[in-house]
């Protein structure tokens, strides 16, 4: 069975930081891109940042300078550096691996920034 398992979120004093992991397993095809999201309650889920094969990053113009992705293309693995952490980036943040076929996400894991 496929899992994308998030991990790393809590609760953070605004200007703080938090590196939040994620794993994919047993996806049998190749994942092309993987990348975070995030939603807050009323509000459309939104792009955070994506990681290419090819190490290309795109970023949220919100998070531009603070957050930084990265991956492990053996591991099937991608991490989110957030510094400087706001109370706006307040929200259930989502993983997922793109394959040609479909996206597999993650369950989410919330963060929590107070001010």
């Amino acid at each position: 069975q496929v899992e994308v398992v998030e991990s790393g979120g809590g609760l953070v004093q605004s200007g703080g930081s938090l590196t939040l992991s994620c794993a994919a397993s047993r996806i049998a095809d190749t994942i092309y891109d993987m990348a975070w999201y995030r939603q807050v309650p009323g509000k459309q889920r939104e792009l955070v940042a994506l990681i290419t094969r090819r190490d290309t990053t795109n970023y949220a113009d919100a998070v531009t300078g603070r957050f930084a992705v990265s991956r492990d293309i053996a591991k099937n693995t991608v991490t989110l550096y957030m510094n400087d952490l706001k109370p706006e980036d307040t929200a259930v943040y989502y993983c997922v691996a793109r394959t040609v076929s479909r996206d597999y996400w993650g369950q989410g894991t919330q963060v929590t920034v107070s001010s």
